[in-house]
């Protein structure tokens, strides 16, 4: 074994076994109501219980993914069970009449914010992707599910160029990050579907970030867009994520690796090296929250799920690469799982920080299940990259 596969292999297996002693117990037993099979939206630090509150559509279907991976990854919980049961009260509390699914409801159920989210929508149909692949029950349902919500999209929301727009015809932003979500549910339904209509959809979503969402000068990706996909007039429009700049990069090598398309894993070289260079700290070794369109930082902060993207990032720029530059990218999957786990330092087993200021410290509130699903998908994709070495 070289010393490579022994340094991935060690760190896959120690977020591993962080994930699957620690983390899902501690999200099971205190961010899972054991009697509605509902979820919270944070844990408290100190108590290690979940905190009565709204609860945004987007939590459960990453909880739903979270747990199914998890026991994929070697958790023994009731996974099944914990993804069946949120998966109902989910359903019969955020869908509304239309097909879609609200954003926001309170802990009686009660829907405190109906409006449509393109962003939630997309959790939705990777939830069921994953339900689909390891449940075989629901197999039938969730792809039948998906396949109606996509009709939806399709005949309700769909851009009259490409993509999708937002709840009504002039309603602006248009975004990046959903579209980027909705691509990253169609590759994961591609896999476990042959219905062609996922690998259209998922062409689509590369050719909008390939023709529309990188700026064809500078190779950086906007989040804001006008109502026709050019940059968003004003300081909006000049946002750059360096967490998204990993996220698309690596959602960019799977498409186009899967595609033989040359011209996407440049795009994704180049999302990468923008990342790196402008958008981590050296003080803290950490992703900054945005940057500018001139590269320079907008806001400093360093959140959680940032340093997930940059592990996934690296490994699947590793994965295609040869030589120096594979062994740059294999040095930067060792930066950012550091950098990840720093977040899991001064807490109590299997929880996490959010937020890390540049004056070292970290943001003291209560930890988001949110960011629960970034940490499993990059510990998933670290322990494929282990595998295959």
């Amino acid at each position: 074994m070289s010393s490579e596969t022994a340094h991935v292999q060690k760190l896959a297996d120690d977020l591993t076994r962080w994930l699957t002693e620690d983390a899902l117990h501690a999200w099971h037993a205190g961010g899972i109501n054991s009697d509605t099979g509902e979820c919270y939206e944070t844990i408290d630090l100190a108590t290690q219980q979940g905190v009565p509150g709204d609860r945004r559509a987007r939590v459960i279907p990453r909880q739903i993914y979270s747990f199914l991976e998890g026991a994929r990854l070697g958790w023994t919980g009731p996974s099944e069970s914990i993804a069946t049961r949120l998966w109902a009260w989910f359903s019969d509390t955020y869908r509304l009449p239309g097909g879609t699914f609200a954003a926001t409801a309170a802990m009686d159920n009660t829907l405190t914010d109906a409006r449509f989210d393109l962003y939630n929508q997309a959790f939705v149909l990777f939830a069921l992707a994953h339900m689909a692949d390891q449940i075989p029950a629901c197999a039938s349902s969730a792809e039948a599910d998906a396949k109606s919500l996509v009709e939806v999209l399709v005949k309700s929301y769909k851009h009259p160029v490409i993509g999708f727009r937002e709840d009504n015809p002039d309603r602006i932003p248009l975004r990046a990050n959903p579209h980027m979500h909705l691509f990253e549910a169609a590759m994961a339904w591609e896999s476990v579907s042959n219905d062609p209509m996922w690998s259209g959809m998922a062409d689509e979503l590369a050719e909008l970030a390939l023709t529309k969402l990188i700026d064809p000068v500078n190779g950086g990706l906007r989040e804001y867009f006008d109502l026709h996909w050019g940059q968003l007039p004003g300081d909006e429009g000049r946002i750059l994520e360096p967490g998204h700049h990993f996220e698309w990069a690596w959602l960019l090598v799977r498409w186009g690796t899967s595609r033989a398309d040359a011209d996407a894993l440049v795009a994704a070289r180049r999302l990468y090296d923008i990342g790196w260079t402008y958008g981590i700290d050296e003080s803290r070794g950490a992703t900054f929250m945005s940057i500018n369109d001139d590269f320079s930082v907008r806001d400093p902060v360093a959140r959680l799920w940032g340093q997930t993207e940059w592990i996934k990032a690296a490994i699947a720029l590793a994965g295609i690469s040869v030589g120096a530059e594979r062994e740059a990218y294999t040095a930067d999957i060792s930066l950012s799982v550091a950098a990840l786990t720093a977040y899991f330092e001064d807490v109590p087993a299997g929880l996490y920080r959010d937020k890390w200021h540049v004056d070292g410290s970290f943001e003291d509130e209560a930890a988001p299940a949110s960011s629960l699903y970034h940490i499993v998908c990059a510990i998933s994709e670290l322990n494929a990259f282990a595998k295959s070495l």
